[in-house]
């Protein structure tokens, strides 16, 4: 009896093993994918939560109540959250009565200020604003100091001995700073601004030392030249205002105190 052979025929060959790697790297690519996410959006809740933190802390010392934005809108008081936290002064380094006695109340500062030298700031003799570095009351060559001079004018040391005494009143630091206009000066007392804008502010802090008895520990010089102007020089009235000797009042941040 013949016996029949069997045919072994060859497997067909699988053209689509690619796709096990490639369905393992799209899943690796995945998982990448959302830790990436997921890190990104944990910074994000952390972002949020600070930014809600400095809101509400402003919201508590009142800067925002009732305020508006620059762009006109009224800001909103947020709810705190309560995985938000905002740390607060214990009453251990609490400002004591005379720290907070010695802040300065610039509303009352400039009344006093009004009732002892108002005639000269209706002159526009003297001028007072508030920048970030203090409380600033401008003396304007104009009634102060003649030109390219720097002794005072008769009548200019009464006028700032007022100043002093509402000042002295408050126990405050000063600096004194003198400032010029940007035209060129060379003469045979000053060699440039910076010379006549430093004797200026000289000639007052020794007034206010020597004459209104103001505490020399508590006050500073400084010459500035032209180099801080708060007008345009282009004008003779902006030269004007650039010609002064500032009284700064330094703001100062009480220290806490260690038992």
């Amino acid at each position: 009896m013949r016996t029949r052979r069997v045919r072994q025929t060859d497997e067909p060959t699988q053209h689509d093993r690619w796709l096990v790697s490639y369905s393992d790297f799209m899943t690796l690519l995945f998982a990448l994918f959302v830790v990436l996410f997921s890190s990104s959006y944990r910074d994000k809740q952390n972002v949020r939560k600070l930014s809600q933190a400095i809101h509400v802390g402003f919201q508590q010392l009142g800067a925002f109540s009732g305020g508006k934005s620059t762009n006109g809108s009224a800001y909103v008081n947020v709810p705190l959250d309560p995985s938000v936290s905002i740390a607060t002064p214990d009453a251990a380094h609490a400002p004591t009565p005379k720290d907070a006695a010695s802040a300065v109340d610039i509303a009352e500062l400039r009344q006093q200020l009004q009732s002892a030298i108002g005639q000269e700031i209706e002159k526009h003799e003297v001028d007072t604003r508030v920048t970030p570095e203090g409380f600033v009351i401008s003396l304007n060559e104009l009634g102060f100091f003649s030109s390219g001079q720097a002794v005072l004018m008769p009548g200019a040391a009464g006028k700032i001995e007022r100043i002093a005494k509402v000042l002295a009143l408050h126990g405050l630091d000063l600096r004194v700073e003198g400032h010029s206009d940007d035209q060129p000066i060379h003469t045979a007392q000053f060699r440039s601004n910076w010379e006549l804008s430093t004797a200026r502010a000289m000639a007052v802090m020794q007034l206010l030392v020597d004459e209104a008895g103001f505490d020399p520990k508590k006050i500073s010089v400084a010459g500035y030249g032209q180099y801080r102007p708060v007008a345009d020089n282009a004008t003779p009235e902006g030269r004007g205002k650039n010609r002064r000797v500032d009284l700064v009042v330094v703001a100062t941040i009480p220290q806490p105190h260690t038992p």
